[in-house]
């Protein structure tokens, strides 16, 4: 079962946001709600060992996924989401067939979202993007090599079509980034405007990024 979507047509564009015990509650759910707002088809899919739907989060919120990973793992998606929180972040590094999940997206030239821990836990540690430049939670950055590592909120490496967020108080504009790159600057500022995010997310209401 598919988290019931708006009737958009956005809904072609399908985005995949995987979590496990211990994902970061704010991370998943903003991003989840945001790209539902924007209109896109969001499947929340579990990497939980014991492949249960139904997990607790960072913070012990109940999370609740529509499918198993392995379930929809020969699906393809325009876009994969990982959030972070350590303990989540660490089953995603543990579990051989997300990181073939994000591997495969990744050559098929899909965006690949992650945040907080998950860039470094995971996708550094795997060498998923060895030369692609990131940045994380301030607390893993010394996982990544400083000439690769920035200190920026969110942060898009054009590259390799892999997006990089900070932590649950950058959720929002990491949400926002993933609408932009997916669906373009109009359609992230159509989320922003009744959200009334804060100005500084380099949205105004014209969908024009402003420096602040």
């Amino acid at each position: 079962m598919t988290t019931p979507q708006p009737d958009t047509q956005s809904t072609a564009i399908n985005v995949a946001v995987c979590i496990a015990p211990g994902t970061e509650e704010m991370e998943a759910i903003n991003t989840i709600d945001m790209l539902i707002r924007a209109g896109f088809r969001v499947t929340i899919a579990s990497v939980a060992s014991n492949g249960e739907l139904i997990m607790p989060g960072s913070r012990g919120i109940k999370l609740v996924a529509d499918t198993r990973l392995v379930d929809i793992a020969d699906e393809q998606f325009d876009a994969v989401v990982l959030p972070g929180g350590k303990p989540g972040a660490e089953c995603f590094r543990d579990n051989p067939l997300l990181v073939e999940f994000v591997t495969q997206h990744k050559y098929d030239g899909k965006l690949i979202a992650a945040i907080c821990a998950a860039p470094a836990l995971v996708l550094e540690h795997h060498q998923l993007f060895p030369e692609a430049i990131m940045t994380c939670h301030p607390d893993f950055m010394a996982m990544i090599p400083k000439a690769r590592c920035r200190t920026k909120r969110v942060f898009f490496d054009v590259n390799f079509n892999l997006l990089t967020s900070q932590g649950p108080g950058t959720s929002q504009e990491f949400a926002l980034e993933i609408i932009v790159r997916l669906a373009g600057k109009d359609k992230a500022a159509e989320v922003a405007k009744p959200m009334v995010v804060w100005p500084n997310m380099n949205y105004d209401i014209l969908g024009k990024e402003y420096q602040v």
